[in-house]
């Protein structure tokens, strides 16, 4: 099974000084990140794209090119791209370039997003969400096929007989489908021959075994036999149990509370928190053994065949981010590998 981090690069206040480092600061604490995780192992760190003040990174390419000229062997991946708001030539050109920078590690993760700010930045309705990220995934994947195409579609300008360059240094780019739970989305994915990165985020993972049935049965009957299975969730390694839980807590409440005013949710709470952090629950939080059983349980629920520790959630201070991230390579990865 394959094991790596994502971040959405946070760029928000330490919740106990109420200090915000800068973004050239937190930019360069993202590159050393990814230097350490393909350092001791890793198979992938994968990055989101957002358009809000509170994350950095509004071109996952651009920054994963960077990352390129200083790893040599992890792959390099978005999580996600917002399909649905973008130019399905200009992400296959940016991650053809990222394949050819790094020597074919690029991947596309490619999602609807949980955020809405790009549609009208971009002007787009959103009203169109779903018809928007259908019609792009499949211009997308026409042109992972060829690189001469002939493509006429509703929101975007026809395309008559032109080449979509660079080609990747990949014969063709790895392209997943990433999803939060929607039933619709787990079918496309399926019916497309996609792999599914499944962003389990709260509750009891095994209430998404359906959805993941779901997919294996979809695929099954489209007859793409049987597809590549993620998840992602956020998580946080220290020595101990109760240390990592004080570390992660306040930027994981801040966070989390915030967004939760945005979309009417009440704050989150200490006991939520623990809830989450029990057998049962979502968060990976806690010592390398305990972060070990639940990966190992989800490896069992699912049948997984990668699983992306989502660190952090908030900015917290980086040489603790770099010291989870050496635990999960260290005292994490050589356990589940093994397992």
């Amino acid at each position: 099974m394959e094991l790596g981090i994502s971040s959405f690069a946070e760029l928000t206040p330490d919740p106990i000084t109420g200090k915000t480092i800068s973004g050239h600061q937190r930019m360069m604490d993202l590159l050393e990140e990814i230097e350490l995780a393909d350092q001791i192992g890793l198979d992938i760190y994968a990055l989101g794209e957002h358009h809000r003040p509170d994350f950095l990174v509004s071109s996952p390419a651009v920054v994963l090119a960077a990352a390129a000229a200083k790893t040599k062997r992890i792959k390099l991946s978005s999580a996600v791209t917002v399909l649905s708001s973008d130019d399905p030539v200009r992400v296959f050109q940016d991650f053809a370039s990222l394949d050819l920078i790094s020597g074919g590690r690029a991947e596309i993760m490619a999602g609807r997003g949980s955020f809405i700010e790009s549609f009208p930045l971009f002007g787009y309705d959103l009203k169109d969400y779903d018809e928007l990220f259908s019609e792009k995934l499949e211009l997308l994947l026409k042109i992972n096929e060829s690189d001469q195409l002939t493509w006429k579609g509703k929101f975007r300008a026809p395309i008559s007989n032109l080449g979509v360059y660079p080609r990747p240094f990949q014969n063709k780019l790895p392209i997943w489908i990433a999803v939060g739970g929607t039933p619709e989305s787990v079918v496309r994915a399926a019916t497309h021959g996609l792999p599914l990165a499944l962003a389990i985020i709260g509750g009891n993972p095994a209430h998404f075994v359906p959805l993941v049935e779901l997919y294996r049965k979809t695929a099954l009957s489209a007859g793409q036999g049987r597809l590549p299975l993620a998840v992602h969730s956020h998580g946080y390694i220290s020595e101990n149990s109760q240390q990592a839980a004080d570390e992660f807590f306040p930027s994981y409440a801040y966070v989390m509370s915030r967004i939760g005013r945005e979309r009417g949710w009440p704050p989150t709470t200490q006991t939520q928190f623990e809830m989450g952090r029990s057998k049962q629950g979502a968060l990976l939080v806690g010592s390398p053994q305990e972060v070990v059983d639940k990966i190992l349980y989800e490896k069992e629920l699912f049948g997984l065949d990668r699983f992306l520790l989502h660190v952090s959630v908030g900015t917290m201070p980086h040489l603790q981010i770099m010291h989870s991230i050496e635990l999960f390579g260290s005292q994490v990865a050589p356990v589940i590998r093994k397992g």
